[in-house]
């Protein structure tokens, strides 16, 4: 099963759809991570949660 670190971003209510997009795009690109879940809240504020997989090492043995 694979382990993944989650990180939560809140986008305020006076941020343009496609502002939000940028900020996100950025955040897969140069983070790789990935959407997991997006709150639309009733005020228009956004909560995302972004998930990226933890890639574990394996102590190579001579």
């Amino acid at each position: 099963m694979p382990e993944y670190e989650f990180v939560d971003v809140y986008v305020p209510r006076g941020v343009s759809r496609k502002d939000a997009t940028r900020l996100l795009t950025d955040h897969a690109e140069y983070g790789h991570w990935e959407l997991d879940r997006l709150s639309l809240h009733r005020d228009g504020s956004r909560r995302v949660r972004l998930r990226r997989r933890i890639i574990r090492q394996v102590r190579a043995t001579w």
